[in-house]
Formats: structure tokens, C-alpha cells, sequence
């Protein structure tokens, strides 16, 4: 079973930078994909960054391409997502996500994620 814990989240003001951790364990880290994705309040959740498992090739969704960079070190098992230029509508829950086995779960970029970790709240003041 694969679990997955963030840190990093907080408090900021708008314009200011944060860094999430999520390390992972319970399979091959370095075999799989990782993505980061968050929800908030009233909406749905939805994936915003995502790596391969070599980390040659990075994602994002358009609402974050610019100000956010996805990175891994497989030899900590370890994902990252450094946050920069950061506004109030970035709120939210942040979650890590791991690759599926099995074509499942959300599919971003030609990636499926189906397992998720506890989340990590990140609020952006004005």
C-alpha cells in the first residue's frame, strides 16, 4: 500500500513563496509518477503538477505554469512543489498523488493518479 505524506503548508501573503514535502512509501518510488493537486473550498479537486518518474518530463496546469515547479529526489523518495508568486485563489488543500497501477483515478497529462495524501492546507492572504 502506498502512503504519502505532505508537509510544507501554511500561512503567506499574497506575492510570497512556500515549499511542500511529500515522502512517499510503500512501493518503488522512483518507478512511478507524482503529481500534486488541490481543492478548495466548494470546488473540486483538481491536479495542478505532475512529474515522471525520472523526472525528465514536468506538467502543470495553466492556473500554476510559471509559478510553481514540481521536483523529486528518488533517493529520499520525495516530491516537491515549490510555490512562488503566490495569490489568494491558490487557497487551498494541497495534496500529494501517486501514480495508478492500474489506468485509474484522475488522468492528467497521459498520467493517472489514484492514490492521494492527507493534504496540506495552503491559505494566501491579500
Amino acid at each position: 500500500q502506498v502512503q504519502l505524506v505532505e508537509s510544507g503548508g501554511g500561512l503567506v501573503q499574497a506575492g510570497g513563496s512556500l515549499r511542500l514535502s511529500c515522502e512517499a512509501s510503500g512501493r518503488m518510488f522512483s518507478s512511478y509518477s507524482m503529481g500534486w493537486a488541490r481543492q478548495a473550498p466548494g470546488k473540486e479537486r483538481e491536479v495542478v503538477a505532475a512529474i515522471t518518474w525520472n523526472g525528465d518530463r514536468t506538467f502543470y496546469a495553466d492556473s500554476v505554469k510559471g509559478r510553481f515547479t514540481i521536483s523529486r529526489d528518488n533517493a529520499k523518495n520525495t516530491v516537491y512543489l515549490q510555490m512562488n508568486s503566490l495569490m489568494p485563489d491558490d487557497t487551498a488543500v494541497y495534496y500529494c498523488a501517486a501514480e495508478s497501477d492500474e489506468y485509474s483515478g484522475t488522468y492528467f497529462y497521459g498520467l493517472w493518479f489514484d492514490y492521494w495524501g492527507q493534504g496540506t492546507q495552503v491559505t494566501v492572504s491579500s
